[in-house]
């Protein structure tokens, strides 16, 4: 098992190059023109057949025993649009930024890429390598199993990995999230408030939608509040709202914009519907129209048990027990608070899947600034890591035939 992990070390030099290039040329969404490109390069070079899943997904399988099993590996490709602001040499100039690390994730995979050719004789099984579009707008993972992800070969179980930054753990530490629940299902919504412009002097003349808007964004606040149980987790943000065109005008539209995360699927469901019912009433008892759509999203993800306990056991032989540990282990359990949400919850819902973070980033070695900020930085000697938890991992799994 030591072996990958002094394998991967050796690729260090390699690892970072991609990394920097991958980081430099950040993109977004489906539009991942250059980034995919330069993947099925590199993998094509390594000796690999890539072929296309959905828009910008790219799909490599290693190993070539027709009756194992196939084991999925997910790293996610797109960036943020967010300008960068850390002033790095290979810092993206284009208004883009990996700030959320999906260029690690990358380059990690691309790493198990090449040990697993190099070790391609000794897999008891397939695995299918999937570098993924659009995570960050919810909608690459769904995409890609439509068309196909997790058939030809039928994938038997999946891995991610995630990196942090800015935290108080050495960089190479590994959490494994336990069997259960480790990310919330995420809803985006749009609610549009549509009224009758007339003067401000005259507001009898009108209906004023930016009124209902205002009563709709306190009304909704009362679900966390009055309608959901204390042992119950959920976060309902309105972060945007706009309306009115001039001040002594009365708005005739107004929008609010938002986000909804739940830890459970009855709960989604009932939060969405009050939410419809609310913002209906309420736009109602001011004589405004209301309507409520919901753009993207993704379900909870659920990790499996068993594939939970063979990450550990495989991080543990890797990195030595000091370095590992699991969501219970840090006080999380089946309703980790953690409000992020993640797409490759849709491939949990299909197959046993499971979900690990890594540490690239301690703070006491300088790396402050937490995901998704303009001076965010990541710690690369964490890029072998990754790479080495990947491919083990898979082999493991295709080993142990669990």
């Amino acid at each position: 098992m030591k072996s990958w992990l002094q394998d991967a070390k050796n690729l260090q030099k390699e690892l970072t190059e991609n990394r920097r290039w991958l980081h430099e040329h950040a993109e977004v969404g489906f539009q991942l023109k250059k980034t995919a490109t330069f993947v099925k390069e590199k993998l094509e070079e390594m000796g690999y057949t890539v072929s296309g899943c959905g828009k910008a997904g790219l799909i490599a399988v290693a190993g070539s025993e027709v009756k194992g099993k196939t084991f999925l590996l997910r790293a996610d490709m797109d960036g943020l649009p967010i300008q960068e602001k850390t002033g790095a040499p290979y810092a993206c100039p284009t208004g883009n930024m990996h700030a959320c690390g999906h260029d690690l994730h990358t380059t990690m995979l691309l790493g198990a890429a090449r040990l697993l050719k190099n070790h391609e004789g000794e897999l008891r099984g397939r695995v299918k390598l999937f570098f993924q579009p659009a995570e960050e707008t919810l909608q690459g993972a769904k995409t890609a199993i439509s068309k196909g992800l997790l058939r030809d070969p039928k994938v038997d179980g999946a891995m991610m990995l995630h990196v942090m930054t800015g935290v108080d753990m050495p960089t190479g530490s590994v959490v494994v999230a336990s069997g259960g629940v480790s990310a919330p299902a995420a809803d985006y919504f749009t609610i549009e408030v549509k009224g009758k412009s007339c003067h401000g002097a005259a507001p009898q003349n009108g209906v004023d939608a930016l009124t209902a808007a205002a009563y709709i964004l306190i009304a909704l606040q009362e679900l966390s509040a009055r309608e959901i149980s204390a042992s119950q987790v959920a976060a309902l943000t309105v972060g945007k709202m706009q309306g009115g065109t001039a001040g002594n005008a009365i708005a005739d539209r107004a929008v609010l914009e938002g986000t909804m995360r739940a830890f459970d699927e009855p709960l989604r469901t009932f939060l969405k519907q009050r939410m419809k019912e609310i913002s209906l009433a309420q736009a109602k008892a001011f004589r405004a129209k209301a309507k409520l759509t919901f753009e993207s999203g993704c379900p909870t993800l659920v990790n499996d048990a068993k594939l939970s306990a063979l990450t550990e056991e495989t991080a543990i032989e890797l990195f030595g027990k000091n370095r590992v540990f699991n969501s219970t282990m840090l006080g999380g359990n089946t309703k980790n608070t953690s409000g992020g949400s993640e797409d490759f919850s849709y491939i949990s819902h299909e197959v046993p899947s499971v979900m690990a973070a890594l540490v690239a980033g301690a703070k006491k070695d300088g790396y402050t600034y937490p995901l998704h900020h303009p001076r965010v930085e990541f710690d690369e000697n964490a890029l072998p890591i990754g790479a080495a938890l990947y491919a083990a991992v898979a082999a493991k799994f295709l080993k142990n035939n669990i």
